[in-house]
């Protein structure tokens, strides 16, 4: 039986986002609580997935096994980007009440990652944590410190879209320019110039247009394109070695 670590535990960030509503999104699981007699529900709030390392584990394999248990996926982008470890991280009243529940050391530190998949990947419907999709303008009552944990990992999300193309691994396979720059818009906040961006984007060399257009679409049908992560990963090879 593996035995865990019960003051280290490992908190995911599961980002996601919605070509649709044009909305980045992370994926929360509800935290409820009932009192024995059923007469008083004592927590009721979401929280982001997490558990305690095993004593056999790495941090990664901790990660990904609070993936595969949400979601069913495995080999996704991950990041670790931090670790929290205030005193006070886990003592807010409903926290205390489902700690004491749960019988897990008070004074855990956590290590955080985030993953980035596809939302049209994951099958919400009959998930066991009753799982759900959250904007994240727009989240809902969280537990322990995981907003600012969201929010960090937001902040990294952001640095990183900057200078690797990440980005892809959030969005279908097939893609138009607009759902790219949407995409951006979402992560980083702003407005992008949609003319300077489109011009950019079709000059990289790992974008390919594909014979293909949007289907399904009442406007005129968008031209569609593919990231190819093998050319990306050559050129960088060969942009290190010339810097190097």
């Amino acid at each position: 039986m593996n035995k865990k670590i019960q003051n280290i535990s490992v908190d995911c960030v599961v980002f996601g986002y919605d070509t649709k509503a044009k909305s980045l999104n992370v994926l929360l699981i509800r935290r409820y609580l009932e009192s024995q007699d059923k007469k008083e529900v004592l927590v009721d709030d979401h929280v982001i997935t997490g558990y305690h390392m095993y004593e056999d584990e790495t941090l990664d394999e901790t990660a990904t096994r609070a993936l595969k248990e949400l979601t069913g996926l495995t080999n996704l982008y991950k990041q670790q980007f931090k670790a929290f470890g205030d005193p006070d991280r886990l003592k807010g009243e409903k926290d205390l009440i489902w700690i004491n529940n749960e019988k897990f050391n008070q004074r855990t530190i956590t290590i955080a990652y985030y993953f980035l998949l596809k939302i049209e990947e994951v099958d919400i419907k009959n998930n066991p944590y009753q799982a759900k999709w959250f904007s994240v303008k727009d989240l809902p009552s969280l537990g322990f410190d995981h907003e600012q944990i969201i929010k960090e990992a937001l902040e990294d999300l952001k640095t990183k879209c900057l200078s690797e193309p990440i980005v892809f691994e959030l969005l279908p396979d097939r893609f138009t320019i607009n759902e790219v720059q949407d995409a951006y818009q979402s992560i980083l906040n702003i407005e992008l110039d949609n003319r300077n961006f489109r011009r950019k984007l079709i000059r990289k060399k790992y974008i390919i247009a594909l014979d293909e257009k949007q289907t399904g679409v009442s406007k005129k049908p968008s031209q569609l394109y593919m990231f190819s992560k093998d050319i990306y990963m050559k050129l960088y090879r060969k942009n290190f070695l010339i810097n190097s």
